[in-house]
């Protein structure tokens, strides 16, 4: 006799039932959720530019935005350097995504709209639209960060701004190599060489002159450049060793991608860097090779021609470091308010709540001077403003940009397992953020830079001090810390070169932290103060976050993010 066994079918999809996760945070408006931003923007002048603002962090929460995000850094730019015949063409092809992305960016100005429309907080508007984009995807920023860069460095040459500025100003964008006809234009730079680095000086690109030579007139370059950002960009300013009769030594020069005749300039992409992060923003090294370039400025003065360039971009580092803080810290929050564990929600947790307020309290000091230094660097700002943005910008870019990886850091790991996967946007914001503080400067590069301004330009000094001890009388153990720095400041200007630069990053460092926490006793409520000043200065802060002082009004330090 044969037994007929009964078939036993398995549960379907018992185990797949996601519990205890949260929800993607999307549709959302990240300019209203972000209180801190706001205050500062109403703060600093900029209240009529709350309404764009608002349409910006309603676009850039979207769930399309979001994807478009995540396209432009999965589906990376590959370099073409010749078309299927042979002929070379140079050209770098993103993801229509990438385009989306830098389309919507440049029609809501966050380029070049100071320049175009000055007033009191044009800059402080510009600012927080570019951290709003750059909060969700960062590696668009550095084409539009050298389009907004290049305007003081152009206008030192009125006939070429006449031609090129406003096309930099334009609302529209064109992702083609356009001819002459084409209105707008995105700007990129491209100073370092791989023999040199950080050492521009060491430059060995020539520029030989097409004729008479001098400011306003061409020259053909040949060199070879380390590392150049957005290689499609339409035109870019590159440092070069000029010769000839008009004047030798580093000049500055504008190299256009196409001539005025519609002929391609000669720009050879060698290859696109593999970088870290940034993945979205090809980088690369070029040749030129009898390229032709128009002179900026006077001879022999290229470094002084595209600092103000420079200055712009670095306070732009700071913004992007801000802005990932941000992306951090909400989607920290997000995380642990959907999310429960050993019976109650993360959020609850007393020791994951120190953490995010933690996390919460860089990511204000870095907003609320970010936003400060923006306001400093408005069309209306005067000479002591001026001094003060000179000093304070390169001690922000410093400490600011070193903050946000370890921020980003701890923000992944409150997501646990999730943070550490791509499929959450916290591993490439966790990459992103190196990049700010090795662009435009790395750090001891700034520190001498300080150096250098405290030198040349004592009255930066004192536009720092006087800034900083706007807050002094409100808080004990900043007062002291004021003195501090002082103190440092006094001894660094009398000490000797090399003991000078053993110093000085040790003394920026107190001195960001001054600026910080001096804005939050002006401008932020007093928990959020108290709390900020006890964890970096007081007597018993730690080195990790989550250390927070005992009786730090946590909600009230979260409620605000």
């Amino acid at each position: 006799m044969t037994t007929i066994e009964q078939t036993v079918h398995p549960a379907s999809h018992v185990t797949h039932q996601v519990m205890n996760q949260a929800a993607p945070r999307e549709d959302v408006n990240e300019y209203t959720l972000n209180t801190v931003l706001d205050e500062a923007v109403r703060r600093h002048d900029a209240a009529w530019a709350t309404d764009s603002l608002t349409e910006i962090g309603a676009l850039v929460g979207t769930a399309e935005f979001q994807h478009d995000a995540e396209l432009a850094n999965t589906v990376t730019p590959v370099l073409h350097a010749f078309d299927r015949w042979g002929r070379r063409i140079d050209e770098v092809e993103y993801h229509p995504a990438y385009h989306r992305i830098m389309s919507a960016a440049i029609a809501h100005g966050v380029h070049t709209s100071a320049w175009a429309d000055p007033r009191p907080g044009a800059t402080v508007a510009r600012a927080a639209g570019f951290m709003l984009f750059g909060q969700i995807e960062p590696g668009h920023a550095c084409p539009v960060s050298m389009t907004n860069a290049v305007i003081p460095s152009l206008d030192l040459q009125p006939d070429v701004a006449a031609v090129w500025r406003p096309r930099a100003l334009s609302r529209s964008y064109s992702p083609d190599l356009g001819g002459p006809d084409k209105v707008s234009a995105i700007f990129g730079m491209s100073m370092t060489e791989k023999q040199g680095g950080s050492d521009v000086r060491a430059n060995t690109t020539v520029a030989v002159p097409a004729g008479r030579g001098g400011p306003g007139t061409e020259y053909l370059l040949t060199g070879h450049k380390w590392f150049c950002s957005a290689p499609m960009s339409d035109a870019f300013l590159v440092l070069a060793q000029a010769t000839g009769a008009a004047g030798e030594g580093l000049s500055c020069f504008l190299l256009p991608r196409v001539l005025p005749d519609g002929e391609r300039n000669v720009f050879r992409i060698q290859r696109l860097k593999d970088k870290l992060g940034n993945k979205s923003n090809a980088s690369s090294e070029i040749e030129l090779d009898g390229t032709v370039g128009v002179m900026i400025g006077e001879p022999g003065r290229g470094v002084r021609t595209i600092i103000e360039m420079v200055a712009r971009t670095r306070l732009d580092c700071i913004l992007g470091s801000a802005a990932g803080m941000r992306q951090s810290v909400a989607e920290a929050l997000w995380h642990a308010r959907h999310r429960a564990a050993f019976g109650a929600a993360l959020i609850d947790q007393p020791a994951m709540t120190s953490v995010l307020a933690d996390l919460a309290l860089e990511s204000e000091a870095a907003t609320v001077t970010a936003m400060r230094l923006a306001r400093a660097h408005d069309d209306d700002a005067d000479e002591t403003e001026r001094a003060f943005r000179r000093l304070a910008t390169a001690v922000a870019k410093y400490w600011i940009c070193k903050r946000g990886p370890h921020h980003a850091y701890e923000a992944l790991e409150c997501l646990g397992g999730n943070g550490y996967t791509e499929a959450f946007p916290l591993a490439r914001r966790y990459r992103e953020q190196p990049v700010m503080a090795v662009w435009e400067g790395s750090g001891n590069v700034i520190a001498l830079d300080v150096l250098r301004a405290m030198t040349r330009e004592p009255e930066s000094v004192a536009a720092f001090d006087a800034e900083v001890n706007l807050a002094r009388g409100a808080n004990s153990t900043l007062d002291a810390h004021l003195d501090a720095v002082r103190r440092g400041l006094a001894a660094l200007a009398t000490a000797d070169a090399n003991t000078a630069q053993l110093r000085a990053r040790g003394v920026v460092e107190a001195m960001a932290l001054a600026l910080e926490a001096s804005l939050l006793v002006r401008f932020s409520p007093a928990p959020v103060a108290d709390a900020f000043v006890a964890a970096r200065l007081g007597a018993d802060r730690g080195f990790e976050y989550g250390s927070l002082p005992v009786g730090a009004d946590l909600g009230a330090i979260l409620a605000r993010h």
